[in-house]
């Protein structure tokens, strides 16, 4: 794989922040609710537990874990746990509120939710062990230092989930996309640069390959043509930071369109209404 980074372009932009509000035993019934902008990141360090969650259909799913392990919610998905009245399982959990909620590219092209056995990422090990110290001993700082540390165990979390994508079953998309070796290198390049003139050709020439292996093997992966991604691409980054109060005309200088009128357009085209009108419709989850 080509040594360039392929998750600080998109989490400088769409940050997460996390935030420790968890730890020590969970007995009983425990219910996590589902909140816009709201993930989790739960560690269960010893015991065993149940959860379950509602599918799209409707079914309840049931999910037992016996060993330690991480419980990753990317997206906001109403959760409960099981745990036995004695001896509860202990835990230590962090929310995660994500900027851009439900358009965050990354959680977006994630499942509701992954169960990692910790023993399967090694490379936690000394990290988990400087955030069990933290919660488990109260010093000054103590919340500033466990909250870093989630978000580094986030990061290290993601790096595993880029190297595991094919056993994870991940959907063609962003993730599939940044674990093809030809294809990151041109991911990288048009999340670095999303204003600029990009064509077909540029595109090829950043993944070294020719034009045509280039729109095909694109489409198989990641399931969208180069210039729908793009597109797709731009208006992401377009919806945070209109949220955040940027102008119009700022925003398609930004990411390169000639004027205001035709980003409008083409917004109105992909997301069915105009910028400022979209801006007022109610955030959903």
């Amino acid at each position: 794989m080509d040594a360039r980074d392929r998750l600080t372009p998109l989490l400088q932009r769409f940050r997460v922040d996390t935030r420790l509000f968890h730890a020590g035993p969970l007995c009983g019934v425990t219910t996590f609710a589902a909140r816009p902008g709201r993930g989790f990141l739960h560690i269960l360090r010893r015991g065993d537990m149940a959860v379950t969650h509602r599918e799209p259909g409707g079914a309840v799913r049931r999910i037992e874990i016996d060993r330690p392990s991480l419980l990753f919610y990317p997206q906001p998905l109403e959760h409960v746990f099981h745990n036995a009245p004695t001896d509860g399982s202990d835990f230590t959990c962090a929310s995660l509120d994500v900027e851009g909620g439900a358009t965050h590219p990354l959680m977006r092209a994630l499942p509701p939710v992954l169960v990692v056995p910790l023993d399967a990422i090694g490379r936690l090990e000394p990290l988990l062990q400087l955030l069990f110290d933290e919660v488990d001993n109260v010093r000054c700082g103590q919340r500033l230092v466990a909250d870093r540390l989630f978000e580094v165990v986030l990061i290290h979390l993601l790096r595993w989930i880029l190297d595991h994508v094919g056993e994870l079953g991940i959907p063609p998309g962003i993730l599939t996309g940044l674990a093809d070796p030809r294809l990151a290198r041109s991911l990288i390049a048009l999340h670095e640069s999303p204003e600029a003139d990009w064509k077909l050709d540029s595109m090829a020439r950043e993944a070294r390959m020719s034009r045509s292996a280039f729109a095909a093997h694109f489409k198989e992966v990641i399931g969208s043509t180069p210039g729908q991604y793009l597109t797709q691409w731009r208006l992401t980054i377009a919806q945070e930071r209109l949220r955040t109060g940027v102008a119009v005309s700022t925003v398609a200088t930004e990411l390169g369109y000639a004027n205001a009128s035709s980003f409008s357009r083409v917004f109105s085209q992909h997301l069915g209404t105009a910028p400022r009108n979209w801006l007022a419709e109610p955030i959903t989850v």
